[in-house]
């Protein structure tokens, strides 16, 4: 979606602000004994409260209100009745719909006690989203965001998932302009519209690069089995750089 009139911006702005403060109430919330099943109840009810509906739910029927993945699940990852406990590795992705318009976030926590190698991770996985967010600007290279990631990845010895991509968001959960890879891509030669409204995620990895089925049809895991944590926000491209969309 490009946007092209304060209305469109200030209605991915109410739905982005229904979707983090969800993520943030679902990370507060996590605690060693409940289901993924009880975690998605909260998620549900705090969406249906803001007049809100599961993007991936009214959009591909998926089995849940939210996106639940214990590791070694990295994405997708079906609530149900997986008891969470100490020390689990966490991501909840939380899409939503409201009047007609979508937004996208993310986040991965650990669960106290928390192994020194994995807070790292968690902490680096949202600097790596970071460091693409501050590429953006219209007119910019949509290529410079992987380049970024790629570059703080290289230099604290990760690596990236690299079939599993930002995307364009707004009037759907995927949209023009398609896959934005969170990679380093030297034949990305697209540029960014001003208004252009899309996902930064990238999934940060102690040595995996590639997602693999998980034994149904939508939860995925690492392809070797290294740790792995996403990030993510959905933010709109303008002269001066950007707006982040879903910010608590």
């Amino acid at each position: 979606m490009t946007i092209d009139n304060e209305n469109d911006l200030e209605a991915l702005k109410r739905i982005g602000a229904i979707v983090a403060r969800t993520l943030q109430a679902m990370g507060k919330a996590l605690e060693p004994g409940m289901t993924t099943r009880e975690l998605d109840a909260i998620g549900a009810k705090l969406l249906e409260a803001e007049g809100a509906r599961s993007a991936p739910a009214v959009t591909y029927n998926f089995p849940g209100q939210t996106c639940i993945s214990v590791f070694p699940d990295i994405a997708h990852g079906i609530p149900g009745d997986r008891v969470l406990k100490a020390g689990d590795l966490v991501n909840i992705d939380v899409s939503a719909e409201k009047d007609g318009y979508f937004a996208d976030t993310g986040s991965s926590f650990v669960m106290p006690p928390e192994a020194p190698k994995l807070a790292r991770l968690a902490r680096d996985g949202k600097r790596a989203m970071w460091a693409g967010v501050n590429t953006v600007r219209a007119g910019a290279k949509l290529g410079d965001i992987g380049r970024a990631v790629q570059r703080f990845a290289d230099q604290n010895g990760y690596t990236l998932i690299r079939n599993l991509a930002s995307h364009g968001v707004g009037r759907g959960l995927h949209e023009e302009p398609g896959a934005i890879p969170t990679w380093d891509e030297p034949g990305e030669r697209r540029r960014i519209g001003e208004g252009l409204v899309f996902t930064i995620e990238p999934f940060l990895s102690m040595g995996s690069e590639w997602a693999v089925e998980g034994g149904d049809e939508w939860t995925l895991r690492a392809d070797t089995g290294a740790p792995t944590v996403q990030f993510e926000h959905t933010l709109v491209a303008t002269k001066r750089g950007y707006i982040v969309l879903t910010a608590a």
